[in-house]
């Protein structure tokens, strides 16, 4: 089963030749290495490049062991290139293997050679063109603002999203919907042709693969058990406020393990560097500003979060809001959490002020929206429920409804947009209403 991932194969093709390392990321089993080395390698043959102006290399596969020496990988690609008046495009996958060694040609113990250098002195030359994947090992997006600086471009690449999935998926919309939130958008899943082998692919992925990485990367063997039910804890609470000082609180009830905010934040930041987990910010729409905490986390993908979990907590609302989240990041948009304070009157006459919560309040240049995610709103008061917060906002931005009923879209005498799940993932222009 092959999947055209259009959005991610136009970055390459805009960043073409802009004299930058092109740095694929995003969590593995995404699909990074069958963008790189099967779509972007048959758009080049289609558009005139020779096989002999590829130069490619999986440094995972062992015939290419040498190459984990950063100066034999240099030597290599640098041959390759013979030619002064040709392009050549250098594609290396899992660029991690590269090892780092010790500099043979200094004196100096401290001096190293890592990828990095290779990558960079590649950039130099003038006729090579430098695409690379990287595991979420040792080639985070934190790495990538360091390292690179302005001399790489970063394409985060993602699970599928649902207008993906669907495009490949015999059958309607609505049956579409029901096995994305419950598997999610691994590539390789919609191939597996049962639950049970879906189960066990995902939650050996979080066994084997990832939980490993941040281990193996951040050196916390010790804590691996910790890491671990932070993951299932933070599974359980998507589209839920929470704070590290909470879940420090909720590792001494519920394991009886005394962990620092601190930590349970530090913790946090490797799950979102190694692009397990995404966080959103609350901020204060009227007020214009930021609040610290409490914040909300949701999954890259909801098919491991569900995994995660044993697929014992299905709910679908919480599970549709993650899906929004991340369809909205993948979009291109910030996407933050909203608060709208409201004053009101108790009914002993006291004056109080109370928090209305926007799921999310969504940003890109001079765009701005407004969206609540609900399962239905067919009941006129659970729909003032939802709008409640929306309506209180005092600007004339585009202020959006998502429901799980496949309806119309329509308009409110209010103004706010409602418009099925399906629709909306299916329609990169659905904002615009």
């Amino acid at each position: 089963m092959e999947f055209p991932r259009r959005q991610y194969l136009q970055k390459l093709i805009a960043k073409m030749n802009n004299g930058r390392v092109k740095i694929i990321t995003g969590v593995r089993r995404c699909g990074k290495s069958f963008l790189l080395f099967e779509l972007f390698t048959r758009y080049l043959r289609e558009n005139g490049v020779k096989d002999d102006q590829i130069v490619a290399l999986a440094l995972d596969e062992i015939g290419a062991a040498k190459y984990r020496n950063p100066l034999e990988l240099d030597r290599y690609v640098r041959k390759q290139i013979v030619d002064k008046k040709k392009r050549y495009y250098v594609l290396i996958d899992e660029i991690q293997f590269v090892s780092e060694i010790q500099n043979p040609y200094v004196d100096d113990k401290e001096s190293r050679l890592t990828f990095i250098d290779v990558l960079l002195g590649l950039t130099k030359i003038k006729n090579a063109d430098v695409y690379v994947t990287g595991s979420n090992s040792k080639m985070l997006s934190s790495d990538v603002a360091t390292q690179f600086r302005d001399r790489g471009d970063e394409i985060r690449v993602y699970p599928l999203s649902f207008a993906e999935f669907h495009d490949v998926y015999e059958g309607n919309e609505r049956d579409a919907w029901l096995d994305y939130y419950t598997y999610g958008g691994m590539p390789l899943v919609p191939a597996l042709p049962t639950h049970e082998e879906k189960s066990r692919y995902l939650k050996g992925l979080f066994k084997r693969t990832y939980l490993r990485d941040v281990v193996e990367r951040h050196n916390v063997h010790n804590d691996e058990s910790v890491l671990d039910d932070l993951l299932n804890i933070t599974a359980s609470s998507i589209g839920s406020l929470t704070s590290p000082t909470r879940l420090s609180k909720t590792f001494l009830s519920e394991k009886q393990i005394r962990i620092s905010s601190a930590t349970i934040d530090l913790y946090l930041g490797y799950f979102a560097d190694a692009f397990l987990i995404d966080r959103a910010l609350r901020y204060d729409v009227k007020g214009r500003k930021y609040l610290q905490t409490p914040l909300k986390y949701y999954y890259t993908d909801v098919g491991l979060r569900n995994a995660k979990l044993g697929f014992r907590q299905q709910e679908e609302t919480h599970i549709m809001e993650n899906v929004l989240f991340c369809d909205l990041i993948r979009r291109g948009y910030d996407v933050d959490v909203g608060v709208v304070e409201q004053n009101v009157k108790t009914d002993d006459g006291k004056k109080i002020r109370r928090q209305l919560e926007v799921d999310f309040v969504v940003n890109r240049g001079e765009e701005r929206y407004y969206i609540q995610s609900a399962l239905s709103v067919a009941d006129p008061e659970k729909r003032r429920q939802e709008i409640a917060s929306l309506v209180r906002i005092p600007d004339s931005f585009g202020k959006i409804v998502v429901v799980r009923d496949y309806i119309k879209p329509w308009k409110d005498e209010n103004g706010v947009l409602y418009l099925g799940i399906e629709q909306f993932l299916l329609d990169e222009n659905a904002l615009e209403g």
